[in-house]
């Protein structure tokens, strides 16, 4: 006898969408919006007019659609709330983190002369954790001790594993009561603070170097960067940076010729090392004295190469790689926490666990209630931006993003037969009301399959785009 097939509930579902009459117009808008996870519906009207003569041009309404509502995409950088919109959040980064080293949309190629390094910020340590450690490619034990020697609170302070890089324990502290889970999250809490304190620092460093005025400096040399914060395993933030010097007119102005990458390198190492920021003091609580750990990696950056630094390519990836993830690459979670009895049911890791308990714990006391621990405890304490520039560094989110809505206004424009730019000066009035989010009954299955074949479209495009290497 012949078995009959077994469908879950979502592929039932998602045959029955399927099935609906406003199925093909509500699949055209998913494409639309890249296949975003969590798009938002809206109800309203646009109207386009010629402002010469108040002909009416164009008419849109969402109450002729079949679905009754428009979709648009929710823009959320993070890939584990939105894969497409992240995606898009991605290239978005690469190609101003791209520009700003090597030249395009609006900056002149000559940048590319410019000095600049890549350096990476890391956090001190709170206490021994796991890692994965590797020498030529070869996986080493993580802390082997051969007196195997335990802590205070009779926990071995070595460890003689071997932990690949997905090995949950890498991260993890070897005794989690030697641990300083309330140093670990204040320094979470004044990350960004500390960058900010070492981008003031800088120019005071050089011209210390130089033996000139900072005012003499401003007159000679300007430094521009662009960084992303990324979570390590142990839940703490680092900053990765591209660090490039410029004339005092910016990007389009060459710098000096002593402006060296050496002399930048020696400028970010004492600065870095100069850089304090003190945390929340107590009554009988003195203030923390909170700065940057002591692994700092300062490389040059190449055009398309490897010579004893990092190619503007590889740099730019990187960064946009990591523009678009946040805690939950720790072990936490990606939404904000509102009650502390949700804690314990949360899953996390338990070190994550301990650092969330810490913020809430630490939110309740008088010195730190200026500090939003209880409200970033899903974040470990880090309330900073994930991804931020200097003005002069290259071009901007908003011209990369403006640029791409002005191609498919005039996409839109040709399909509706409207009048080119510059025949008939039109105005639009639209009016817009909020309808809801996310997809409904039977919709997450399509959405995903758009998303999958868009970014397979779009994986293929790049792969011809780029050159053979015969």
């Amino acid at each position: 006898m012949r078995e009959i097939p077994s469908f879950s509930s979502d592929v039932l579902a998602a045959m029955q969408r399927a099935a609906m009459p406003d199925f093909g117009r509500w699949q055209r808008m998913v494409y639309a919006t890249g296949g975003c996870a969590q798009p938002v519906r809206l109800h309203g009207e646009r109207i386009t007019v010629d402002a010469g003569t108040g002909e009416v041009l164009d008419v849109y309404r969402t109450a002729d659609e079949p679905t009754g509502f428009l979709l648009t995409a929710c823009g959320n950088r993070r890939a584990s709330r939105c894969p497409a919109c992240s995606a898009t959040y991605k290239d978005d980064t690469y190609h101003l983190i791209i520009s700003g080293l090597r030249g395009g949309k609006g900056v002149s190629e000559d940048v590319s002369g410019h000095p600049r390094v890549f350096a990476t910020f890391t956090a001190p340590s709170f206490g021994a954790v796991h890692g994965h450690r590797e020498k030529d490619g070869k996986t080493l034990p993580c802390r082997p001790r051969r007196d195997v020697p335990v802590c205070e609170h009779g926990r071995p302070e070595g460890c003689g594993a071997r932990h690949d890089r997905d090995d949950p324990q890498v991260g993890q502290p070897l005794c989690v009561s030697c641990y300083d889970y309330e140093g670990a999250v204040l320094w979470n809490a004044h990350a960004g603070r500390l960058w900010r304190e070492f981008t003031k620092t800088v120019p005071s460093v050089f011209a210390r170097l130089l033996g000139v005025s900072r005012t003499d400096l401003r007159r000679t040399l300007r430094l521009s960067y662009a960084k992303v914060a990324e979570y390590q395993a142990r839940g703490l933030v680092h900053f990765h940076a591209v660090i490039r010097l410029d004339g005092p007119d910016g990007l389009a102005d060459r710098p000096p010729d002593w402006a060296t990458v050496p002399l930048l390198d020696r400028a970010i190492r004492q600065a870095a090392e100069l850089v304090t920021v003190l945390g929340p003091s107590g009554e009988e609580e003195p203030a923390r004295v909170l700065r940057w750990g002591a692994q700092l990696d300062v490389r040059p950056v190449y055009v398309s190469t490897d010579l004893n630094g990092m190619s503007d390519q590889r740099v730019a990836s990187y960064v946009a790689k990591y523009a678009t993830k946040g805690a939950e690459s720790a072990g936490t979670v990606d939404r904000p926490i509102r009650n502390v009895w949700d804690i314990t049911g949360l899953e996390v890791t338990e070190h994550a666990r301990r650092m969330i308990f810490i913020c809430f714990t630490l939110g309740n006391l008088p010195q730190y209630r200026d500090i939003p621990l209880r409200r970033w405890s899903h974040a470990l304490g880090y309330s900073g931006h994930f991804s931020t520039k200097s003005r002069h560094y290259s071009t901007t989110l908003g011209a990369l993003r403006q640029a791409r809505a002005d191609y498919r206004a005039e996409q839109a424009r040709m399909i509706l037969g409207l009048p080119a730019p510059g025949e008939h000066e039109t105005l639009t009035l639209s009016q817009w009301r909020y309808g809801g989010s996310g997809h409904r009954y039977g919709e997450p299955f399509w959405a995903e399959l758009a998303r999958q074949r868009i970014a397979t479209a779009r994986r293929i495009a790049r792969e011809r785009e780029q050159p053979d290497p015969g």
